[in-house]
């Protein structure tokens, strides 16, 4: 994608001129929030909006609970809690007060600015909600503190505002007490609106704030799975086996006699199963007669796929930069490193397979499932059944983890799932795709290969360097193309690779963009989940070759890189890096890279067993600007450091002949809990703008662990999985 995409400061920042939007009426209280679809302040006050309630990012109503909307899904990574820090910081609320629901879609209420959609992806949902909420509390605050000033006729300098009680003196008023005449106050300009400093935070920054998401502890929160409707059937799909293949015939009379079966569809590239509970659904898929036609599928193993990009990279590619004449230095090079490094296939495999809810009648359609992608699914929706985008609704539920995987570019399961409702006006049908359905016939992250070439100077230092990748487009082919192809590169497999923060004098850095008949998008972390590994990988190879500590190296790189560094010295002191003394068989490598405007360095040490090694304990230093939920962002990089982890030790899709070998966590083997390492997490302090933490810290634990492996062996493994033979 391009580069300029996370620029944090730039992205989220000039956000806060794009202001207020406030709406009341009598009775309803106050509802205040964020018109992010305008490029100057609004605000406006109005009482016959038929969509009041959602036209406000924040509401208190005289039941005295501050009601916060959440653009972004909660799938697990934090956007509930985060959030309504934000909210509650500046409103002076109390936490117990505090509710949270997720918005409904609406790109025109909802983008979030650094994805210029409704959307939850690039760990964005703290860093561009971060000013746009507090502004929102600060703005509820000074309304309900109007509101107060008025009632008792005092100067509202004097009120004072904690815990969710305004006070003056003796007399005091809850939020909700107030919300109703507050709602009346005009609304502040933006421009007045005093934020608190860091040294007055109550929340932001603090330990121990319960998640708002806590239904998913003491199972009161709601999954696509939990939702039932009246006369709802759930609908199975079986697909080709082969990537691309059609239906060519089916029999499916044994399946339509099962008790419970209701219909059978034949989705041309499917064939769908409804019955009365998914069960039977299931039963009855099992049963069906299917003849394919696989002529325009993909038949080529994973090892054939991967053998021709080793090919590709051996040869000049499309230049995504050029910088001095590296090619000639290294023609030229008396001391000349090299390596090739290969990724599989990888499967998100996310906790919750993928499921959706959906009811059409005639040009309508209304969805109920963890909705990652609320623009691109609601316009999707809208062109299958030829309809404006708002007479689609989609009510959003917590998801079960997701890791890129229910933002999918086309919408599959969503639009699969309309296709049936489709046939069925009126009734609900939620399509369910089991763990098989989703590895063999989902979406994956696309393999590559690079080869890596270096010279190094008189110093050890390189002086050029030469990066050949090859492997799928994730963009090409959906509505994010034209920002992030530029030039035919498509900057999502380069990211972490262009611009290197490392300061080397020539570089000369290629692509070669494949075709292969398998479906693929982004996964968490998207391209660093390759682009981090092959960089430090090498980097610590060139320190060997130099005969330089490898923090030292990189510290010596990093000149005028002020984060990098910062956080390179950081997790030294906190992992003692240059007096640890390991037991024998040992070794400890590290790993930093920086990614959705976060920098993360990593410390692993493992221990080594004749051909096994373990992953003994996980030192990480993360550097997010201001930790607006500390325990939040130790969790995420704690989870961010397990799912690499598992991509690190085990996860890999292949195929043999176009048919993929996986199908569940018996064949797919994921991280399992006594293979998971003590970890320390450790925050950078910062008072900066907030940066994103959901994905930063997954690419960083496998180069690590393979310079770990390196430091005890010698061996440098440049192939994930990694294996010892």
């Amino acid at each position: 994608m391009n580069p300029d995409r996370f620029n944090y400061k730039e992205n989220f920042v000039a956000s806060r001129r794009s202001f207020l939007k406030a709406s009341a009426g009598s009775g309803v209280g106050l509802m205040l929030g964020l018109n992010l679809s305008s490029s100057a302040a609004d605000a406006q006050q109005s009482n016959s909006d038929p969509l009041l309630e959602y036209n406000a990012f924040v509401s208190i109503s005289p039941d005295n609970k501050v009601r916060v909307l959440i653009r972004n899904l909660e799938m697990g990574q934090g956007p509930y809690t985060g959030l309504a820090t934000c909210i509650a910081e500046e409103l002076d609320a109390s936490w117990e007060q505090i509710v949270c629901e997720h918005a409904p879609a609406n790109t025109e209420k909802y983008t979030t600015p650094a994805l210029g959609a409704q959307a939850t992806g690039g760990s964005s949902a703290i860093a561009s909600g971060y000013l746009d909420m507090r502004q929102a509390g600060a703005a509820a605050r000074t309304m309900l503190v109007a509101a107060a000033a008025a009632r008792w006729n005092v100067d509202a300098q004097e009120i004072v505002v904690s815990e969710g009680l305004v006070s003056h003196g003796s007399r005091t008023a809850s939020f909700g007490d107030l919300a109703v005449e507050a709602a009346q106050q005009p609304v502040p300009a933006i421009e007045s609106l005093s934020l608190k400093s860091p040294s007055q935070f109550k929340f932001i920054g603090k330990e121990e704030l319960a998640r708002k998401d806590a239904g998913k502890n003491d199972g009161t929160a709601t999954f696509t799975q939990d939702v039932k409707l009246p006369g709802m059937l759930t609908a199975t799909v079986v697909h080709s086996p082969r990537f691309g293949g059609r239906v060519q015939s089916f029999d499916a009379s044994e399946a339509l006699a099962m008790r419970g079966v209701e219909h059978v569809f034949n989705m041309d590239t499917a064939v769908a199963v409804l019955a009365k509970d998914y069960w039977t659904a299931l039963k009855a898929k099992k049963a069906l007669k299917i003849e394919w036609d696989d002529s325009d599928a993909e038949h080529r193993s994973t090892g054939n796929i991967l053998a021709a990009y080793r090919e590709l990279v051996e040869v000049p590619g499309t230049a995504a930069e050029t910088a001095g004449d590296a090619d000639a230095l290294l023609a030229n090079a008396a001391d000349k490193q090299e390596l090739v490094f290969e990724f599989p296939f990888l499967s998100h495999a996310q906790m919750e397979p993928l499921n959706c809810v959906a009811v059409v009648n005639g040009n309508k359609a209304e969805l109920t499932y963890g909705c990652q992608s609320h623009t691109q699914d609601q316009a999707a929706v809208a062109a299958l059944i030829g309809t404006d985008i708002k007479n689609v609704t989609i009510k959003t539920v917590f998801a079960g983890g997701g890791f890129g995987r229910r933002a999918n570019p086309h919408s599959d399961y969503v639009l699969e799932t309309v296709r049936i409702a489709q046939r069925l006006p009126g009734i609900p049908v939620k399509l369910v795709w089991s763990r098989e359905d989703d590895m063999e016939a989902g979406y994956w992250r696309p393999a590559y290969v690079h080869k890596l070439s270096a010279s190094l100077d008189n110093s050890g230092k390189p002086e050029a360097i030469q990066i050949r990748v090859a492997g799928q487009s994730i963009m090409e082919g959906t509505q994010l193309a034209d920002r992030a192809i530029i030039n035919g590169i498509d900057m999502s497999s380069m990211e972490g690779l262009v611009g290197l923060t490392y300061e080397v004098p020539n570089r000369q850095v290629e692509l070669h963009t494949t075709d292969v008949g398998v479906p693929v998008q982004w996964f968490r972390s998207v391209g660093n989940t390759h682009t981090a590994f092959s960089k430090e990988v090498f980097i610590d190879q060139l320190a060997a070759a130099a005969g330089a500590d490898p923090l030292e190296y990189r510290l010596s790189l990093l000149a005028g890189n002020e984060k990098e560094s910062e956080v390179l010295n950081f997790i030294a002191q906190k992992a003692d890096w240059f007096n640890t003394v390991l037991p024998d068989g040992w070794g400890r490598g590290l790993a930093i890279h920086s990614s959705f405007g976060s920098t993360v360095a990593q410390v692993v040490d493992v221990s080594i067993d004749g051909n096994d090694f373990t992953v003994q304990r996980v030192i990480a230093a993360v550097h997010v600007g201001t930790a607006v939920n500390p325990d939040i962002v130790r969790a995420q990089a704690e989870g961010a450091i397990a799912l690499g982890l598992s991509s690190a030790l085990g996860d890999e899709v292949t195929m043999t002949d176009g048919i993929v070998d996986q199908n569940n966590f018996h064949t797919y083997q994921v991280l399992r809990m006594n293979k998971m390492p003590d970890v320390e997490v450790h925050i950078v302090p910062s008072d900066a703008h907030p940066t994103g933490i959901g994905e930063p810290a997954t690419p960083v634990i496998a180069p690590a662990v393979a310079n770990a492996i390196a430091a005890a062996t010698g061996k440098r493994l440049t192939r994930l999985p990694l294996r010892l033979v």
